[in-house]
């Protein structure tokens, strides 16, 4: 199987996690601004990472009070549902981690998906200071990605509208690819890819499918992502096969 460009292969999800940490710092060092701009993943490798990020070893080298926190995606169930990605990220990070409530930028995913996609757009533009993303100034210093088993990424799956949405940044999804198959609330493909880093976190031997589809060309939600600057993709050796 051919891999992606800028693919590395790591033994484990932890070892995968740690050389995503690294390039995460990496990231924020480039950006010399008072605001950093990191784009969250859910699923399992990332959850080590902010676990990582937060802990003894990483937390001193974070410029906490400088990164605002994005979210990819989420299910429109409130934020303490277990299926939650607001709920899993504050566990993973710590309930007293050190980042401050007005740096984590939930998704109101209690307000329904059309309407909680319109309102996390207008956040991501207020941030941004425009009405419209201009492509020599990205949104995001780094945003963070898995691949799904169909070769879904955030909550852009095949087939379905939210793909092919090209104007706006944030797209309801009320009919999920996979289960749970609970409505969405996704970034869409142009807001992804407004990104200086696109960092995609790969583990198991479920993943081995859709990376040889997308080898072979197929036309796949997490093929479309692109970036400002390179999209890399570390694998943990079950995933690479």
């Amino acid at each position: 199987m051919s891999l992606p460009a800028g693919t590395h292969i790591l033994p484990d999800p932890q070892a995968v996690a740690r050389a995503a940490a690294e390039r995460l710092i990496a990231a924020c060092g480039e950006n010399h601004s008072e605001r950093i701009a990191i784009c969250l993943s859910g699923g399992s490798t990332p959850k080590v990472l902010y676990g990582l990020l937060a802990g003894p070893d990483w937390a001193g080298r974070v410029p906490w009070e400088r990164i605002h926190w994005f979210f990819g995606d989420d299910r429109v169930v409130p934020w303490d549902d277990p299926r939650s990605n607001v709920r899993m990220v504050r566990e993973a990070f710590g309930h007293g981690s050190r980042i401050a409530p007005t740096h984590l930028h939930f998704i109101p995913s209690d307000a329904g998906a059309e309407i909680g996609a319109r309102a996390y757009e207008r956040t991501l533009l207020d941030f941004y200071g425009a009405d419209g993303l201009a492509p020599d100034r990205p949104l995001f210093d780094l945003v963070l990605l898995g691949l799904g088993e169909d070769g879904h990424t955030a909550s852009l799956f095949p087939g379905k509208p939210a793909v092919d949405e090209a104007r706006r940044l944030v797209a309801p999804v009320p009919e999920a690819g996979l289960a749970p198959f609970v409505p969405r609330i996704t970034l869409t493909v142009p807001a992804l890819a407004s990104a200086r880093h696109v960092l995609f976190l790969v583990t198991g031997a479920g993943k081995r499918a859709p990376l040889a589809r997308l080898a072979a060309g197929e036309d796949l939600p997490a093929g479309r992502v692109t970036g400002a600057g390179a999209v890399a993709w570390l694998l943990d050796a079950a995933a690479a096969g």
